[in-house]
């Protein structure tokens, strides 16, 4: 039996992963990972990185973050303590889905995950004070290839269900895209 239900959205191998936790009166036991069970959602790498975050203030914008080529890289993403807006933006080139976003709640509560491919824009708005979450990369980090776009950028209009209360310098200073950004070629 898995420990995951997985949904397609409608943009091409973003998925949303809903983990399945085992509880009684004590608690619950839930799988955040299974290279098994999660290879038919797509996610087909080994993990090569695990980060956590934990975010104070409720309405912060963390994002939007990518890595260039060749170092893309996949994200398993979950909400730990508290509730976020995930967003992930295809970046693909050529994809029939380029600079088109999709939004989830993830929570605690939910125990929902968004999986996101290689060559997409990641971020998240805090819904609440003291969110903690977990992130599976399936390639480390490398500071070159680091890239990010602004999350209020006009071109993608991400609903974003609350002002921004705190954003740090460096994603506030993300470009703005343009005519001349022709996407993540993979």
């Amino acid at each position: 039996m898995s420990q995951f239900t997985n949904f397609d959205t409608s943009i091409a191998g973003l998925k949303v992963i809903e983990r399945k936790p085992i509880g009684d009166h004590r608690g619950f036991l839930a799988r955040i990972f299974c290279a098994d069970q999660l290879n038919g959602a797509g996610w087909q790498k080994p993990i090569a990185q695990i980060n956590q975050t934990v975010t104070k203030k409720r309405g912060t914008v963390r994002g939007m973050h990518f890595q260039n080529t060749p170092y893309t890289e996949m994200k398993l993403v979950s909400c730990l303590q508290g509730e976020i807006w995930d967003v992930a933006v295809d970046l693909r080139k050529n994809s029939p889905t380029f600079l088109k976003w999709h939004a989830e709640k993830l929570s605690a509560e939910n125990c929902r995950a968004l999986l996101i491919p290689e060559g997409f824009a990641h971020g998240f708005q805090t819904l609440s004070d003291d969110c903690e979450l977990i992130y599976l990369h399936s390639a480390p980090y490398v500071r070159e290839a680091e890239a990010g776009i602004r999350p209020n950028d006009s071109y993608l209009e991400i609903s974003w269900p609350l002002d921004f209360f705190e954003i740090s310098t460096r994603d506030a200073e993300h470009p703005f895209l343009n005519d001349q950004f022709i996407g993540i070629e993979l």
